[in-house]
């Protein structure tokens, strides 16, 4: 893979963009995935994302070891495990087709959700302590992260409404997929997925860890966040849309 010059970019570029979630757009982190699937397997991709993600994990657990909310934690990790079960579960017994069709989905809903997430929150109120849909959205986070890296969004719908500090929020959110990372560590290893070849491959690109949070920093301050934004939600659509069209054809 490293040979390959398109790979090569394409890869640059999704550890990039996962680095600018990490320095401060958040939900972007959704696009290393689905971009990589356009030539790569999408278990692969997800194997070769996992030990990145994991590296950067590190830099924000440790910004943000004294602020986050340990009850909402508490609350919503049962359920998270269950959905990595479940996903692992399903892993191993249905196709790639299968898996970039998730993919697929996920990529192509989440800009909806982000546009729309606001008029889809009305009625907060009742979100707040609420344990069964605490535990819905866990599952499904857990599971769309197993699949996708992809667990924000349904994180974010419960979490949103429970009006933490925003320091708070960023910090919680940082632990809940922290350890959700860790634990992925063992079904992903189950299924293959850290053999020589993924290993190097997330090896070559780690150094890359650094320079995309700084830039996400660096850029936050200095461009249009909505232009950036809006631009970046059109190209996870595409994206998406092109992952459906080749399991459809």
């Amino acid at each position: 893979m490293l040979s390959d010059p398109t790979f090569i970019l394409v890869a640059v570029f999704a550890v990039l963009i996962t680095g600018l979630a990490k320095g401060g757009f958040g939900g972007l982190g959704l696009f290393a995935v689905p971009i990589l699937s356009l030539s790569i397997s999408p278990v692969q991709a997800a194997g070769i994302m996992l030990p990145i993600l994991i590296v950067m994990d590190w830099i924000g657990v440790w910004a943000y070891r004294k602020h986050w909310d340990k009850r909402l934690l508490l609350l919503m990790l049962p359920g998270a495990l269950i959905g990595i079960a479940l996903g692992g579960l399903l892993a191993g017994r249905v196709s790639e087709d299968f898996v970039r069709l998730c993919v697929g989905l996920i990529a192509v809903t989440f800009p909806i959700y982000a546009i729309l997430g606001a008029r889809l929150r009305t009625g907060v109120d009742r979100l707040k302590n609420n344990r069964p849909v605490a535990w819905v959205a866990s599952t499904v986070a857990g599971f769309t992260s197993f699949v996708a890296h992809a667990g924000g969004p349904p994180y974010q719908a419960y979490a949103l409404a429970q009006g933490l500090d925003k320091r708070i929020y960023a910090g919680t959110a940082v632990m809940f997929f922290s350890v959700l990372n860790a634990v992925k560590l063992v079904p992903y290893a189950m299924l293959g997925q850290f053999d020589r070849t993924n290993l190097m491959t997330s090896a070559a690109l780690i150094p890359l860890c650094p320079i995309g949070v700084l830039l996400g920093v660096w850029l936050i301050k200095r461009i249009d966040q909505a232009v950036f934004y809006r631009i970046m939600y059109g190209l996870i659509f595409i994206t998406g849309v092109k992952l459906l069209w080749n399991v459809a054809v």
